[in-house]
């Protein structure tokens, strides 16, 4: 993804509507446990949420919505919840894919794929090949993603390009590491969002959200609906983005 803090120029243009919203889907195991149910039950509802944040972002006009899925660090968790997550994603491109694509959604994957069971690469494979010209709404989908694992790996990657006699380290700015990620033609999230109610980033997106409004919102995620995400993007309507600048109106 683009280091460039700078407002988009495509899309939407009203300046209080963002461009690209990102969520970290947080509390589907508080969830179910609320409700007494076991936890592979808040991430099938999360799914079920999924679903509908994707049509309600579509019809809200944003253009890029990105959803941290799975975190390099969520293999700590017990195997029979990453195998019931996993099969949960499998379920969702199998079930889902068709739908998505008809809608014009165009599906991206960012984080490591070395090292997935090769049915999983393969359908993550699918679903960018079959999505790759549609243009109404690109999904990101970060799954076994760390930020820090992707700004290590820019780093090996310009180190590299220097070790060879390539590149001239001095040359290397900011712009130059941003390149080097995941997506770097796709902007910086206009808006993170954390539901749940949990108030930090945990790895997503560091780089990018260096001028990303963050709203963090009580509701666990299988509750989140269009409703809350009108409710998220009004309150980033409210704020006024100076991207290290002075304010527009006050210039304070």
């Amino acid at each position: 993804m683009s280091n460039v803090a700078a407002p988009a120029t495509e899309g939407p243009d009203r300046a209080d509507h963002p461009l690209h919203v990102a969520i970290i889907m947080d509390g589907n195991g508080r969830w179910a446990a609320a409700r007494g149910l076991p936890r592979a039950e808040g991430h099938r509802r999360g799914v079920e949420a999924l679903r509908k944040v994707v049509r309600a972002a579509s019809e809200l006009g944003i253009l890029y919505l990105t959803i941290f899925s799975f975190s390099a660090e969520n293999w700590s968790r017990p195997a029979t919840e990453i195998g019931d997550l996993f099969g949960l994603l499998r379920r969702f491109i199998r079930n889902d894919l068709a739908t998505l694509h008809r809608d014009g959604v165009r599906v991206r994957v960012i984080g490591e794929r070395e090292g997935l069971e090769p049915d999983i690469c393969a359908l993550l494979k699918e679903a960018e090949d079959l999505t790759r010209d549609n243009n109404r709404l690109n999904l990101v989908v970060a799954f076994n993603y760390g930020s820090r694992q992707e700004i290590a790996h820019a780093a090996q990657r310009l180190a590299r390009e220097v070790a060879d006699g390539k590149r001239d380290p001095s040359s290397i700015d900011a712009d130059t590491l941003g390149q080097y990620l995941d997506a770097p033609d796709i902007p910086d999230p206009d808006l993170i969002i954390r539901t749940s109610g949990e108030q930090r980033l945990s790895n997503f997106l560091m780089w990018q959200a260096a001028y990303s409004e963050l709203v963090f919102v009580p509701v666990h995620w299988p509750d989140f609906d269009k409703a809350a995400l009108e409710g998220a993007i009004a309150e980033y309507a409210r704020r006024e983005r100076r991207f290290g600048g002075l304010a527009a109106k006050t210039g304070s």
